[in-house]
């Protein structure tokens, strides 16, 4: 209960003036459904983002806003369907990192152009991530982490949920802008990767706050550094990457709404401005903060920039660490 207060007034506290602007009431007056496609299953953390904004969205906007999960291909199953659809805001994902910042980067063909073949509406949340170790491991902080890791070069390994996935980037990552040498091993999914951690066979992890957080308070992980824009009130002695000068490390995962390509910038204004006003809601942000998220509701150009510049970072690791996944994600 503790940790769920604590994220829930950090998810207030963090959200933005963008998604406090133009808050008047966006309605349609159509009674046309809206399809809001998730590219992974139903439970996780965006299926509740999907699905918290899903009533209050219907009422605002004056039409039903039916949520459809469309798992598989590491999201690309969902994408390639949003790309596809008519350009007329009747259809829209749930884009992520993985989606629109990890897959364009390691997969050599994708069903859909992450850069172009969608109409960017708006980041709908951000959530910071954590550098986290087993306490065996024989470090305090972050600065003694990389004197041993230094001390070992290749000794020291860390887990990730699979090949391509966010972890295996974050890892990647920090190997590139710290200039340390760790091996990788991949796990069949994020609750084998974090139980090896547990169990103190891999010693190295890198998490979302909201999962790795339980085990932090528990003493069972010793939390390094979070990427954030300013020290988490739940882990008040963690210092960010930026405070460590790893700017490029800094940056959190995130989940954001997109349209088919040509969809009238009007319509994507006006779909932007309807999340934002959503945002707002106590009852979305304290089930939102529930999973470890921070409301956003930026501005269509800002969603679209803050994409591109993930799929340019991305695709510099996946050179650096010569990551290159199957012939697609098809």
């Amino acid at each position: 209960m503790k940790r769920r207060k604590l994220l829930i007034s950090t998810a207030a506290a963090c959200l933005g003036g963008a998604a406090q602007a133009q808050s008047a009431p966006v309605s349609t007056g159509s009674a046309r459904p809206l399809r809001l496609l998730v590219p992974f299953a139903a439970g996780g953390a965006t299926d509740i983002t999907a699905r918290a904004l899903a009533g209050p969205l219907s009422q605002l906007l004056g039409a039903p806003v039916a949520v459809e999960n469309r798992p598989g291909a590491a999201g690309a199953t969902c994408m390639a369907e949003v790309a596809a659809a008519a350009p007329d805001g009747a259809t829209l994902g749930v884009a992520t990192l993985s989606t629109h910042g990890v897959n364009p980067a390691v997969y050599k063909h994708l069903p859909y152009n992450a850069l172009d073949g969608f109409t960017p509406v708006t980041e709908i949340v951000k959530a910071p991530g954590v550098l986290v170790v087993h306490p065996g491991l024989p470090v305090r902080d972050f600065a003694q982490f990389m004197q041993h890791l230094k001390a070992r070069p290749g000794q020291l390994a860390y887990a990730s949920p699979g090949n391509g996935t966010i972890g295996h980037m974050w890892g990647e990552l920090l190997k590139s802008s710290a200039n340390v040498r760790m091996d990788h091993l991949p796990q069949a999914g994020a609750t084998a990767a974090l139980a090896e951690v547990l169990a103190g066979r891999v010693p190295v992890y890198f998490d979302q706050v909201a999962s790795s957080l339980p085990h932090i308070q528990a003493g069972r992980l010793r939390a390094l550094a979070v990427s954030w824009s300013r020290r988490l009130a739940v882990l008040p002695e963690v210092p960010t990457y930026a405070e460590l000068s790893l700017f490029s490390n800094n940056d959190p995962s995130w989940f954001g709404l997109v349209a088919p390509a040509h969809t009238p910038a009007a319509t994507a204004r006006r779909l932007r401005d309807a999340v934002a006003t959503v945002l707002r809601e106590p009852a979305v942000l304290a089930r939102l903060g529930e999973q470890g998220l921070f409301a956003s509701g930026s501005l269509p150009d800002e969603f679209a920039a803050q994409i591109r510049k993930e799929v340019e970072k991305m695709r510099r690791v996946s050179r650096f660490a010569r990551i290159t996944l199957g012939k697609d994600a098809a």
